[in-house]
């Protein structure tokens, strides 16, 4: 099998199973597994939820273990640019030919699980194709990203180390539930007994639950703010520079990603990184090299340019907040423009709202993206009138790209945001059509 017969056998599975009403599909997950050997059980893990922040928290923890020497496998999603790049290993992205050879072992084993089950997702798929990955190449240990909630999500297959949810906000609500207390109680469902939970959930309503989860079947409850004292020292165009302490050490930390937000993430990734046992916790020295080494493509990435433009994936409300707040505080008195993309099912208006917090030109577009739909331009445009605010639709991506940057003025911000997709397609084709050009 090609790479190109794997991912298109792959794409032939994208849908959304992820329901909380479908309890059979971790049954699946866990059959399907049995099926290769049951790989996520030969390597330790670290396993990461929450509504946002979990992406930048897993890389954060995984980059501190390379550092420290480890071989360390790292699972996120979704992908910028390449389908691969959700099975990495310090850093780097499971080769295409092995991605297809992987497949070739999988594929029998996805035909047996259908005799007794439906065949596995789209999901589903790549997380066993990853376990199977890094248990072929003996990683030391594997930081593993939630997809959906917690509960039913597959990874909750796993009995990691430590867990982690880094927040809880709305988003998936036609799976997860319509409320904080539902959704933070879909995410609670990775606490396991005797094995603690790292969280740095600040509303109360969520965190209560969360708490009681936790106290429920045994796992210890380790709040952040608790544990780990933030001091900022300081904040440049590329990187921010702060101060970790906990009761184990002091961090001083050259993060080389921008927004306060990403302050928090730190200190998850760290007090979850000092629950490890001896033999595998990252010195301080190794922790502080590693945050350093940390590369985010898409999450507030921050181009120098006549207009600057930032990329930053906002595809929830929570995230859209964290966004707004990085503006204000970056880029004072600045003008923005927002080239603009968020799925159908997602709360497009409750991101509105937030975005219009800063002044800026709306500019709406769309994505085609397999097996995921765009909010019509259009619709995007009335969403936003009827909030009072006023946006241009554009529904080819470059396009509305191109208008936004030659309607700016030199000092003026665009920000390309919205749902991964809007953000992985015009990122890259800034990085081939700008970036190349000039370095040319």
């Amino acid at each position: 099998m090609t790479f190109a017969q794997a991912q298109a056998y792959v794409l032939e599975l994208v849908s959304e199973t992820g329901s909380r009403r479908e309890p059979s599909r971790l049954d699946r997950m866990r059959r399907f597994l049995d099926e290769i050997g049951n790989p996520q059980d030969t390597y330790p893990t670290i396993h990461v939820g929450g509504t946002s922040g979990k992406g930048s928290t897993s890389v954060m923890i995984a980059a501190s273990l390379t550092a420290a020497g480890k071989r360390t496998g790292l699972h996120t999603k979704p992908h910028l640019r390449s389908i691969t790049e959700r099975a990495k290993i310090d850093g780097v992205p499971v080769s295409e030919e092995r991605f297809a050879a992987l497949m070739d072992v999988l594929i029998p084993a996805m035909d047996r699980v259908a005799v007794e089950f439906t065949r596995p997702s789209y999901y589903e798929t790549l997380l066993a194709l990853t376990f199977l990955y890094f248990a072929q190449e003996r990683v030391d240990a594997a930081v593993i990203e939630v997809g959906i909630g917690g509960k039913l999500d597959g990874t909750n297959v796993l009995r990691p180390l430590v867990s982690l949810i880094t927040n809880v906000g709305l988003d998936h609500t036609e799976i997860l539930g319509d409320t904080v207390e539902l959704i933070a109680a879909d995410k609670a469902g990775i606490a396991k007994a005797g094995i603690p939970l790292v969280s740095a959930v600040d509303r109360p309503e969520a965190r209560a639950v969360i708490e009681a989860q936790c106290a429920a079947v045994g796992a210890p409850f380790l709040f952040v703010p608790d544990h780990v004292k933030v001091q900022s020292a300081d904040t440049g165009p590329y990187s921010q520079r702060f101060t970790l302490t906990t009761q184990r050490a002091v961090y001083d930390v050259d993060l080389p990603l921008l927004g306060e937000f990403q302050q928090r993430n730190a200190a998850c990734a760290v007090l979850a990184l000092e629950q490890l046992p001896e033999a595998l916790r990252p010195s301080r020295e190794a922790v502080e090299l590693g945050l350093s080494r940390v590369d985010l493509p898409g999450r507030m990435e921050y181009f120098p340019a006549h207009p600057g433009v930032i990329f930053d994936v906002a595809h929830n409300p929570d995230k859209a907040e964290n966004l707004v707040r990085s503006l204000r505080a970056l880029f004072p008195d600045r003008h923005f423009t927002f080239v603009i993309a968020i799925g159908e099912s997602k709360d497009a208006g409750e991101i509105l709202r937030v975005l219009a917090q800063v002044p800026a030109t709306l500019i709406f577009t769309s994505f085609d993206t397999r097996g995921r739909i765009a909010a019509k331009p259009q619709r995007l445009a009335r969403i936003a009138e009827s909030a009072g605010l006023w946006g241009r639709a554009v529904s080819d991506p470059v396009e509305a790209f191109t208008i936004a940057r030659r309607s700016s003025e030199s000092d003026e911000i665009v920000v390309v945001t919205g749902s991964t997709f809007v953000v992985a397609e015009l990122r890259e084709w800034w990085m081939e059509n700008v970036v190349a050009s000039h370095a040319r």
